[in-house]
């Protein structure tokens, strides 16, 4: 059965909405065309400050022992709303005991913004500064994280969620971020366990004690009793991938990884790592609740629940109004150049061999730090390692693109195991699948399920160095991990 449009029938013929994307008889789907952006976007800058140190969280509960997360202020996960068209100035400032950089994960920014150590800008060392400075041309559901020692570093909490506000065509009645993420945690001391394992490097993942949305376990929420709320749902774990549905009320997805898709209801969606998803739910009566699910475990697992709050809105049928559409730039498909990138394991003759450098002793440095080579070699992109700390070279790019031309790519899985594939730097379409039926739409992460094949295509609209690899951290930090230079 089709793991993305599953075996949960939510909201039945409750959804009323003219543009839903429209399965077609091969399994891709025609995208409905989204209604565009009226309001004129923001101007002026947001000031952020961030401060990467350790903190304490009561991730066991009040009345448990705190856990020593690392965040970037003095909560899990700080939520920053700008307006489309304002330019985002931040400081950084490393309060940690090893250096740390800031990733915007799926931001089309400039390639020296882009936030990984060695390759896009130096690491920001303990007790050092680094400032950001972009205007995020799209609106959507983003986030922030680092890329060196990310198992540890994400595996302590250290992200944050950027929203980039200005797609609505009609206001709801409640807007809500909620990160799904698990810890490593001993649950009698609260202290962190070992992020990563060899067994969990070698398949898929070393999972977490403890699951949370919001830094607590299944939270209680209020929302406007009968109003439309808009979930923003962001799966920061390592590892874990959910199969995401509602139950209690309709809901139906409005955006993919932050970018708008003609609302379709929700019957399940397979949300991998570093993956986003907004829907918007009814809310339940006064005083009723609707439960956040995830069915990708032996048995569903209550995430979350929305209890209704507040007058009832006056009672109207389910058709959630349709975001308005991002101006990303459109990939031309016919004479398109082709690209395949392979994810599988690892030879043994690959992980002992070591890359000649192509670019200097300044990018060679990177694989001189430990933070920041694999720590093992266990996986591959088109056979191809990202080293362990023996070579002292960064490797050669997995492809050169042109300037300003498009490219169609086929993602092959050639492994038992799913790989949360990212690109840096560009939103990509989404085609068509070998083995699902997923609708057409822009992501900048992918779920390859295995012996899947995707295909992708986009524009390489800006030039650099931009980081290919599995969000999966383990498989990303042991090898599954490459780069396209744009030129």
């Amino acid at each position: 059965m089709n793991p993305d449009f599953s075996r949960r029938a939510l909201l039945g013929g409750g959804l009323a909405v003219a543009g839903v994307a429209l399965l077609s008889g091969g399994g891709q789907a025609r995208p409905a065309r989204l209604p565009a952006r009226a309001a004129a976007a923001a101007s002026g800058e947001h000031r952020l400050s961030l401060v990467a140190a350790e903190r304490s969280a009561p991730l066991l509960g009040p009345d448990r022992p705190a856990t020593p997360v690392w965040t970037y202020g003095d909560r899990l996960f700080d939520v920053v709303r700008i307006r489309q068209g304002e330019t985002l100035s931040v400081d950084l400032e490393n309060r940690l005991p090893e250096h740390t950089a800031i990733h915007w994960h799926g931001l089309r920014i400039p390639n020296d913004q882009d936030g990984v150590p060695f390759v896009t800008q130096p690491p920001v060392r303990p007790g050092e500064r680094h400032a950001y400075r972009f205007t995020p041309p799209d609106t959507g559901t983003f986030w922030f994280h680092p890329h060196c020692d990310t198992v540890a570093q994400l595996g302590r909490g250290l992200a944050g969620v950027l929203i980039v506000e200005g797609d609505e065509t009609r206001p709801y009645d409640a807007d809500l971020a909620l990160v799904l993420k698990d810890w490593r945690i001993d649950e009698d001391s609260g202290a962190f366990i070992a992020f990563s394992t060899p067994r969990g490097e070698l398949r898929a993942g070393t999972f977490g004690t403890v699951r949370s949305v919001n830094g607590e376990r299944s939270p209680r929420l209020p929302a406007p009793a009968g109003g439309d709320v808009r979930l923003r749902l962001l799966n920061l774990d390592s590892t874990r991938v959910g199969d995401i549905g509602v139950e209690g009320g309709e809901a139906a997805v409005i955006a993919i990884d932050g970018n708008p898709v003609a609302p379709f209801p929700l019957h399940g969606w397979r949300l991998g790592p570093a993956m986003r998803l907004d829907i918007v739910v009814r809310a339940p009566a006064p005083g009723a609740e609707l439960r956040l699910i995830d069915y990708f475990a032996a048995e569903p697992v209550t995430l979350a629940t929305l209890v209704g709050a507040g007058e009832p809105a006056k009672k109207r049928a389910f058709d959630p109004a349709p975001l308005s559409r991002s101006d990303i730039p459109e990939p031309k498909l016919k004479g398109a150049e082709r690209l395949s990138f392979a994810f599988a394991t690892a030879s043994k003759e690959k992980a002992a061999l070591s890359v000649a450098a192509e670019y200097g002793d300044a990018l060679a440095e990177a694989m001189l730090d430990s933070l920041c080579a694999s720590s093992s070699v266990n996986w591959s992109i088109n056979r191809e390692a990202w080293p362990s700390s023996a070579p002292a070279a960064l490797p050669k790019p997995l492809a050169l693109l042109k300037l300003g031309r498009s490219y169609v790519a086929e993602l092959s899985n050639e492994t038992p195991h799913v790989h949360p594939v990212h690109l840096h730097g560009f939103t990509f379409k989404v085609l068509k699948s070998s083995q699902r039926e997923l609708p057409v739409h822009f992501a900048d992460t992918v779920l390859l399920t295995p012996d899947e094949r995707i295909t992708i295509a986009f524009v390489a609209d800006r030039p650099g160095d931009w980081m290919l690899h599995c969000h999966l951290i383990e498989h990303q930090e042991t090898g599954m991990m490459g780069y396209l230079k744009v030129a």
